[in-house]
């Protein structure tokens, strides 16, 4: 006798959701079991991993970009995740280091690892390279390499670079069908001090998210908007897909 289709199975396929896993009596089925204890290892190896600096200094230099490597007040990756705070600022030998630069640049870029280092290691570097052509003409600092960084670090570092625009792509907060999944931060005037709803966000830019050639046009419309309008965050609304249409229907 046939098994009857399960109409709930069919969404697996429009989702990476656990739904429709099915049971084996009372528990769940032990492919499904060992899937899940997977993911979750995935996403606790994505918080504790550390930033490898050295490879991204050297995918850099591939792209003639000058890197500057500076530290937070976390001193190490426990300290980290207990202390959020000391994420967000630079420590003493990092903002002398900035202060003695004595440079304005438009742009600054900033790369941490926020909760999941591995997500920068994948993303950083393809999505620099279809953003970076789209921001020709703009002066940028050299990008800043940050260990035990979290999403505010961007506003001390922007100001320390005198730049109109703090830019940081960090790794977002591991979930059990990404844990490798980069975000991006875009603040206009950054200042240290500034709360959340001064930025623009770009999420889930991964392998089975938001592609790169997509996030990297997105984030280049926001910096031409936010230079035009001389602001960000809740004041700069993200019309980039109206204006993306816009453009497609004015081809036709």
């Amino acid at each position: 006798m046939t098994k009857p289709a399960n109409s709930w199975e069919k969404l697996r396929n429009f989702t990476d959701a656990r739904v429709a896993l099915g049971r084996a009596g009372g528990s769940l089925k032990t492919a499904e079991l060992l899937s899940f204890r997977k993911d979750h290892a995935l996403a606790k190896d994505a918080v504790w991993t550390e930033l490898d600096i050295y490879f991204l200094q050297e995918e850099l230099k591939k792209l003639k970009l000058e890197t500057l490597v500076l530290e937070t007040q976390a001193k190490d990756r426990e300290t980290f995740i207990k202390r959020p705070d000391l994420g967000r600022k630079l420590n003493a030998s990092s903002t002398e280091s900035l202060q003695t630069l004595s440079q304005s640049k438009e742009i600054s870029i900033i790369l941490a690892d926020g909760l999941s280092a591995q997500a920068i290691a994948l993303h950083a570097i393809p999505f620099l390279q279809e953003f970076l052509p789209l921001i020709q003409g703009h002066s940028l600092a050299p990008i800043s390499l940050v260990k035990q960084g979290r999403v505010a670090i961007s506003d001390e570092i922007g100001e320390l670079f005198s730049s109109k625009l703090s830019i940081i792509l960090i790794g977002e907060r591991p979930g059990l069908s990404s844990p490798y999944s980069m975000g991006v931060y875009l603040t206009y005037n950054p200042k240290a001090g500034n709360t959340d709803e001064k930025r623009n966000c770009i999420s889930n830019i991964r392998t089975g998210g938001l592609p790169y050639a997509y996030a990297a046009e997105k984030l280049a419309f926001l910096c031409s908007e936010a230079l035009r309008l001389k602001l960000s965050g809740v004041h700069l609304k993200d019309t980039f897909d109206h204006h993306l249409l816009k453009n497609e229907s004015g081809k036709n």
